[in-house]
C-alpha cells in the first residue's frame, strides 16, 4: 500500500494484469454479485434527470425494476447502487445475444446523454471505498474476472492502464500521473 493525497493504494492495482474479455465472461460483474452497482450522491441525481433518455435503450424487465425501485436504491447495508431486476441483472443491463452491456453507456454511445455509466463500472475490477480521512483504492479479484487477468497478462497491460480513463474521472488527470510515476519508481 502507498499513500497518494488523500488516496491509500494497493499495489496490486500496478502488479495485477487485467484487460475485459467480453466474449469470455458475458458481462457476468453486471449480472452476478448480491447488490447493485455502487452509486455516489451525484450518480443518484445524474440517473434521475437522464432516465427518460436513457429508457428508450432498457429491457422491459429493467424498465419496470427502475419503475418500482426508482433509478437508484439504498442496499442492505444503507449503500446507493442500482436497482436489480429479481435480485439479479442490474436493472440497466441490455443484451447483445448473451453477452451483458450497459444501457446507460449504449445511450452515452449513441449521443443521447453526457454520462457514460457509474464510476464504479467504469473503474471496475477497482473498488474505491470511502473513509472520512481517506478513500481506499483497491484490486477487487473476482473469479469470473479469470480470463480478463489471463488475457491482461498476455497483452501485459497493468490494471492502473486498462482504467486510466475511469481513475482520471474519479480523481484527476494530475493523480494519475503521480500513480505513474510511483509505479514507474516500483519497477526499477
Amino acid at each position: 500500500m502507498f499513500q497518494l493525497g488523500k488516496t491509500i493504494v494497493s499495489e496490486d492495482i500496478l502488479e495485477k494484469e487485467f484487460v475485459c474479455n467480453l466474449s469470455a465472461c458475458k458481462g457476468a460483474c453486471c449480472v452476478g454479485g448480491d447488490a447493485g452497482a455502487p452509486l455516489n450522491e451525484a450518480e443518484t441525481k445524474i440517473l434521475e434527470e437522464i432516465y427518460p433518455k436513457i429508457k428508450p435503450f432498457l429491457r422491459k424487465e429493467g424498465i419496470a425494476a427502475i419503475e418500482a425501485q426508482g433509478t437508484w436504491t439504498k442496499g442492505t447495508d444503507g449503500d446507493l447502487e442500482t436497482p436489480l431486476i429479481d435480485n439479479k441483472d442490474c436493472a440497466y443491463v441490455i443484451y447483445d445475444g448473451k453477452t451483458a452491456l450497459c444501457g446507460i453507456e449504449q445511450a452515452y454511445n449513441q449521443g443521447e446523454v453526457l454520462f457514460k455509466k457509474p464510476v464504479s463500472c467504469h473503474l471496475y475490477p477497482i473498488r474505491v471505498k470511502d473513509f472520512t480521512e481517506f478513500f481506499a483504492v483497491n484490486y477487487d479479484k473476482w473469479e469470473i474476472c479469470d480470463d480478463a487477468c489471463s488475457l491482461g497478462a498476455a497483452l501485459e497491460v497493468p490494471i492502473y492502464k486498462f482504467v486510466k480513463e475511469a481513475l482520471i474521472r474519479r480523481f484527476g488527470e494530475g493523480w494519475y500521473l503521480e500513480l505513474e510515476k510511483v509505479a514507474s519508481e516500483l519497477k526499477k
